[in-house]
């Protein structure tokens, strides 16, 4: 019905909500048993907040929402919402984005409660179900008078009046009867339609008191999660997520794991699908091998093949889980990967494994996986002068060629003290090609870029002094890229990190660390003794040219054999591998001193022997004009089976050398210099019998101690590594027959060459069957060998079974000779130091020679400087020996002085830095298993908290969680989690840990919540009574404004560093004005 109206001055009033408010007009008209009737988009209990005294005397006020708002819309969605989108019209219950101001005086929860209880008693609320268009409208009949207001958009504090919003102007009709009673008609007329409207009240209720109900500590830690990880959600897809369909979660190997290795396995298919390739580097003894054979499993599952890339030691453990053996736990997962080790790469041809090298399509694995993948680290290029090195051909054979390789590489330490190592290895699941990554990163720079930067920056760091040199300083320089890039990538958590995050009651403990002890025995107890230092002069004067005669060849005669050794320049030249050798055996000779007089002395011998024959080929030379020179072949046994070191023995082919083409009369004298040196030495240390070898005699000293006052119950096993096979013989030579007379025990030896050799009389000694026997428990002695009580008490090795073996039943291991890399002492501490370990305490011995620590760091490096020279005089070509070998001698000190306090975890090792510092992905997993089970909790109001108890590392303080809302902070891009910013607060007004950190502040608040499913009613009691139930909260809100204060501060403060930096200031990017660009997302209460 149209209906025409003149409108006479007196009962039109405009109320521009400037000088005159809406909500001025309702304080005077809205009086006690007044009706009101509103019709209009959203509602906000700030508004109600406004008007409270005069609403709260009304009979009743009817709403409708004039846009389908918490109903099931029946209008298709063809129409644009172009006002309010129904979200936010839902959400603006709690306030609108206009009302934040509001939001962060912390009241919010006071409010909804009374507004609640208000709405109980007084309001009903419909919401309109069609597509219609409706106008928004107020109307109110106070009894004597009748007013309407028009047009109303919504009933939130800007719509009446008392915030600007964004709107331009704001201009409202007030009118008086009659015209207000069309207004009312309308509304009746409306209200009636039982087809249109539709009942929901009691919706209401229910989300507007989620504003103050209790929360469960971890429903605010997922909703933390939910906010700042929100674009993460929009970016994931099905095919990135391991699909359940394929059954792997019922698989055996899934019920085996612990928790933090199904989220490790999750977060593994995840990063391969994405990114093709994922780097596990969980540190040593956290069983990163289960968790592969979980992903091994879901790829199998999706009938994918398998190869596993592992060193020739670690094949016993690899082959046990895809084969029918009886001590296979998962067997019945029926695994079919093909198991090759890493020196296959460089073989041609043969058998390795039951396999046929020559047949084999290397170039049809789906998915390579890489144990021990740090062997990989150094990348095409350390030898790329001379033979094509295993990683080459692992690119080019396995990964570049035939189909699409995903690359998983495990290894507790993917980072020696370069970056670049990472680097290379994540080259591998690029195919080198960086930019297949780039595309899929969401970072700025380039991958190269990103470690160039890195690298600059670590190596600034590592320049400063030591009291300033801690990981949060080195966490501030690197790239926000970086960090980016790693968490695509990379997954590492260390043993504090497991021991704090997850439940530890299923998993068990760590045992605890004892003190190491330290020995330092002196060679010999004979009276005119000689010592160390002695020996090394001697040492210093060999120049051990027996493995170097090219150097003699005549220059006229040297392109003759160039062109024999070179093999038209691919190969190593013959003169290149020949310094390898020579640099080698000095260092070795070193080295073996330290191990054992026993090694020693078979050292000396065999060089001493090749040097008389060379000399006696030389002298029958000069007498008949012709002899066969002994090319000297060298035994594995004098070296220890350090992987990377003797890659190039096999290099080159060894070439005769004809005399006559030598200044063989020089290499003559020179040999028989060193054959005196020699013959010295020999006699030097000829008398020191097992009786008077002090170190041996030690040795037995504590095995006694040990036997006889065990650490832990009866437990009398000890684990003995030595890094040579020559000093591991001869020690189980004489530890076996003086424990077996003394104790009755068992004791048995493994080495490279010694698959097991023991003291059990007619027992099959092989090497699984030793370490079975050795850690009965971890190994599954009783279904192996069901009924055999056959015990090892004393097990000595070589670190052949130094990575990747569990032998958690022994508690005593003991070092016999320090390793030059600090990293392979951990790496055997690995072996017993493990998860689930049954022994309370585990005890370390480490063996050192005798001499200060400087002392012997420095002879170390005079030898290995000393050899260098020899190399860059007579020579332009690559270094063959490890980078490892020439290490920063500084830091290996460092280390190993540590190691005679304390033992170490990887990750604590280099003052350096670990990657467990940097990654984000575990949590963007448990907001997925949250989303899973619980849906999303986008209904849900901001600025809900939850109260916590405190721990000794957290105190008591609050940590907020805030959002920029107008982009103006994060411009320097140092904030990983933009626009989101987390601070934790002390309730001193100190921040505990700032915005830069989120990792850290991601994990407290993981701590503080997770497993905790109920609000916790004697911390909650606590607050609501300090803050009279939410009604004040002023305390709260200081704290709330010096976290952001905080913010803007430590933002001003990067921007003045960066003035002065090189790369262009942050400083003028963006101005940040304080509380209200901030939104309150939610907080935690920490009590």
């Amino acid at each position: 019905m149209p209906i025409t109206v003149k409108v006479g001055v007196n009962d039109l009033k405009i109320l521009d909500n400037i000088s005159s408010t809406v909500r001025d007009d309702l304080q005077s008209e809205i009086k006690r048993g007044s009706k009101v009737s509103i019709a209009a988009a959203c509602f906000s209990m700030y508004a109600y907040r406004e008007l409270k005294k005069q609403l709260d005397s009304i009979d009743e006020l009817r709403f409708i929402f004039t846009s389908p708002t918490f109903v099931a819309e029946k209008a298709s969605k063809q129409k644009r919402e172009f006002y309010i989108p129904r979200l936010s019209r839902e959400k603006s219950l709690y306030g609108t984005e206009f009302e934040i101001k509001l939001r962060n005086e912390m009241t919010q929860r006071a409010i909804a409660k009374e507004c609640a209880e208000w709405i109980r008693r007084r309001v009903t609320f419909k919401s309109n179900t069609t597509g219609e268009n409706m106008n928004g409208f107020m109307t109110v009949d106070s009894g004597v008078s009748q007013t309407a207001y028009m047009p109303l958009n919504g009933f939130t504090t800007v719509d009446i009046g008392c915030e600007r919003g964004n709107n331009r102007y704001n201009m409202v009709n007030c009118f008086d009867a009659p015209f207000a009673q069309q207004y009312m008609q309308l509304f009746d007329q409306l209200w009636n339609d039982r087809e249109k409207l539709e009942d929901v009240t009691d919706v209401v209720i229910e989300n507007i008191s989620t504003a103050y109900a209790e929360n469960s500590p971890e429903f605010i830690y997922f909703l933390t999660l939910y906010h700042v990880f929100s674009e993460f959600l929009d970016d994931i897809s099905e095919d990135e997520l391991p699909n359940e369909a394929t059954g792997f979660k019922q698989s055996k190997i899934w019920s085996l794991l612990y928790d933090f290795q199904k989220d490790a396995a999750l977060a593994i298919i995840n990063k391969l699908e994405k990114y093709n390739g994922c780097i596990l580097a969980d540190s040593v003894g956290l069983g990163k091998t289960f968790t592969a054979l979980a992903v091994i499993k879901y790829y199998e599952n999706r009938n994918k093949s398998v190869l596993v890339l592992c060193p020739k030691k670690l094949a016993e453990n690899w082959n046990t889980y895809k084969d029918n053996y009886v001590n296979n736990p998962i067997a019945s997962d029926r695994l079919n990967y093909t198991v090759l080790f890493h020196t296959d790469l460089s073989r041609t041809g043969g058998q390795s494994n039951g396999i046929d090298l020559d047949r084999l399509n290397w170039g049809n694995y789906d998915l390579v996986v890489i144990d021990e993948s740090h062997n990989f680290r150094n990348g095409i290029g350390t030898h790329s002068k001379t033979q094509e090195n295993r990683y080459q051909k692992l690119m080019d054979k396995v990964i570049r060629a035939g189909v699409k390789t995903k690359v998983l590489m495990l290894s507790a330490t993917p980072v020696n003290n370069r970056f670049v190592d990472l680097k290379n290895q994540l080259a591998l699941a690029y195919e080198g090609n960086s930019e297949y990554l780039d595309e899929q990163l969401n970072t700025s720079k380039s991958i190269d870029d990103i470690f160039k930067q890195a690298q600059k920056a670590f190596n600034a760091w590592s320049k400063l002094p030591q009291s300033e040199r801690t990981t949060d300083a080195l966490l501030r320089t690197l790239d926000f890229d970086f960090f980016e890039l790693l968490d695509s990538v990379t997954i590492a958590r260390s043993r504090r990190h497991i021991e704090k995050y997850y439940n530890t009651n299923d998993i068990g403990k760590f045992p605890e660390r004892l003190k190491p002890i330290s020995v330092r025995p002196c060679l010999t107890d004979l009276n005119n003794a000689i010592n160390y230092n002695e020996i090394y002069d001697q040492l210093m004067l060999l120049s051990l040219c027996v493995y170097t005669p090219s150097n003699y060849i005549f220059p006229s005669k040297l392109q003759k054999y160039r062109e024999l050794t070179h093999n038209k320049g691919e190969n190593l030249t013959q003169s290149g591998r020949e310094r390898g050798v020579q640099r080698l055996m000095s260092i070795n000779l070193l080295k073996r001193l330290e191990s054992s007089v026993h090694s020693f002395q078979l050292t000396l011998t065999r060089i001493k022997e090749l040097i008389n024959g060379t000399i006696q080929s030389i002298n029958q030379f000069e007498q008949y004009g012709q002899a066969n020179l002994a090319m000297y072949d060298l035994s594995n046994a004098d070296f220890d089976l350090d992987d990377e070191n003797n890659d190039f023995l096999s290099v080159g082919k060894k070439v005769k050398i004809d005399l006559a083409d030598m200044d063989w009369k020089s290499w003559r004298t020179e040999l028989q210099k060193d054959a005196d040196t020699l013959e010295l030495l020999t006699l030097m240390v000829a008398d020191i019998t097992p009786e008077h070898d002090t170190k041996l005699q030690e040795l037995f000293k504590l095995i006694s101690q040990k036997i006889e006052h065990p650490i832990n119950g009866d437990n009398k096993k000890i684990l003995i590594f030595s890094a040579f096979s020559d000093t591991a013989e001869y020690l189980y030579d004489n530890v076996s027959a003086f424990i077996s007379k003394k104790y009755g025990l068992n004791t048995a030896v493994i080495t490279g060459s010694i698959d097991g050799r023991t003291t059990v009389k007619g027992f099959p000694a092989t090497l699984n069957d030793v370490l079975t026997c050795f850690s009965p428990i971890s190994k599954g002695r009783d279904v192996l060998m069901p009924g055999s009580t056959t015990d090892i008490d004393i097990l000595i090795a070589t670190d052949c079974i130094s990575e990747g073996q569990n032998l958690q039943d022994c508690d005593y291991l003991v070092n016999y000779d320090i390793h030059w890399n600090p990293v392979r002492i951990i790496q055997r501490f690995g072996r017993i130091d493990r998860i689930g370990s049954r022994n309370q305490c585990i005890q370390l011995v480490n063996f050192w020679p005798d001499l200060t620590l400087d002392d012997y760091i420095n002879l170390k490096s005079r030898v290995e400087t000393r050899m260098k020279i020899t190399v860059m005089t007579s020579t332009g070509d690559d270094d063959l020996i490890n980078p490892e070998e020439q290490g920063d001698l500084e830091y290996r000190k460092a280390q190993l002085k540590r190691l005679q306090e304390e033992v170490v975890d990887i990750e604590d090792m280099s003052d350096g830095i670990s990657i467990m510092d940097l990654g984000l992905n575990e949590f963007r997993l448990d907001l997925l298993d949250y989303i899973k089970h619980h849906g999303e909790p986008d209904k849900k109001p901001l600025g809900l908290h939850a109260v916590v108890p405190a721990t000794d590392e957290l105190t008591e303080g609050a940590i907020f969680v805030l959002k920029n809302i107008n982009n103006s902070v994060n411009a320097d891009n140092r904030n990983r989690i933009h626009p989101f910013y987390m601070v934790y607060i002390g309730k001193d007004g100190e921040i505990v840990c700032d915005y830069l950190n989120p990792k850290k502040l991601l994990d407290d608040i993981r701590l503080l919540c997770r497993g905790k499913a109920q609000p916790i009613k004697e911390v909650y009691e606590r607050f609501n009574q300090e803050t009279d139930d939410g009604k004040n909260m002023s305390e709260m809100s200081e704290l709330l404004s010096e976290a952001i204060d905080s913010i803007i501060d430590v933002k001003e403060e990067s921007d003045i560093d960066s003035l002065f930096s090189t790369g262009g200031t942050s400083a003028l990017m963006g101005q940040v004005s304080g509380l209200d660009d901030f939104e309150l997302i939610c907080f935690l209460v920490v009590k």
